[in-house]
């Protein structure tokens, strides 16, 4: 089968579903299973859609989540890359970190924003560092099993060859840990994304979680739904970037343990 030809049978399943809920959607609305002021029509969520976009709030509010997100995500992965790696290549410092950790796995996202609030206040702050610890967790305990799982004798031969701690971590444990940091990398922006409707409760005044609040407070189900619907698709646009970063890097790494001198430096 051709690839273009592939792709299109991909693309073609990928919008089955959706096509399918938006059917039901509109049956459920026009035969009445459901009554408009819980579930609006479709046209009218596509109308406060084009009204939202037209006079520039849904944009504005997009561009302060995406922001807050960026910042929190950033200042989450960051950390969690590098104590991962301490920690994947220390088997004592992963003891000492790991109860710590998978208790703080356990607590529920909104659990956290009255104690952030007493910590930090109302501003921005409090929001993205809530949105740091949301991506700081996959993100961390991913490297450290990607660290361990790196082959020992292959972190031997580069110690034989006089590779120094950086070039190491670079020419070998980083190559050999690729996919699961990567794998890290997506959770983590999957967590961040949960984690910013959270952050968003705290007295915010834009933001899609403030939108989508807001549409609840004011009975506007079509402003909830039009939230919904931007979260979802900004999610998976942003997933879907970091999936063609991950396909370039593992690429990267292939070449590199191929070519000549790879695995010495």
């Amino acid at each position: 089968m051709r690839p273009d030809r592939r792709a299109g049978g991909t693309l073609a399943l990928s919008l089955l579903l959706p096509a399918l809920v938006l059917v039901l959607w509109w049956l459920a609305v026009r035969l009445r299973w459901v009554e408009p002021y819980q579930l609006p029509p479709p046209r009218r969520v596509l109308t406060t859609l084009v009204t939202l976009a037209a006079g520039g709030d849904l944009a504005r509010h997009i561009g302060a989540t995406v922001a807050r997100l960026l910042a929190g995500f950033a200042l989450g992965a960051l950390p969690g890359v590098v104590l991962g790696v301490a920690a994947g290549l220390v088997p004592a410092l992963r003891r000492a970190l790991d109860p710590t950790i998978q208790a703080l796995r356990a607590i529920p996202s909104l659990a956290w924003v009255p104690l952030f609030l007493l910590w930090f206040g109302i501003g921005d702050r409090a929001r993205i560092l809530l949105i740091a610890l949301g991506a700081f967790l996959p993100v961390y305990l991913n490297v450290v099993a990607g660290v361990e799982n790196v082959d020992r004798k292959l972190v031997e031969v580069g110690r034989v060859h006089g590779l120094g701690p950086a070039r190491l971590a670079w020419r070998v444990i980083l190559p050999g840990a690729l996919p699961s940091v990567l794998t890290g990398l997506r959770s983590g922006l999957s967590l961040a994304w949960m984690f910013v409707v959270a952050a968003e409760l705290i007295a915010s005044s834009e933001g899609l979680g403030f939108l989508l609040v807001d549409g609840q407070y004011t009975a506007r189900p079509d402003q909830v739904v039009v939230s919904l619907l931007a979260f979802g698709l900004l999610g998976r646009l942003s997933d879907g970037i970091l999936h063609g970063v991950e396909r370039s890097l593992l690429r990267w790494r292939d070449a590199l343990a191929t070519s000549p001198g790879g695995g010495e430096g």
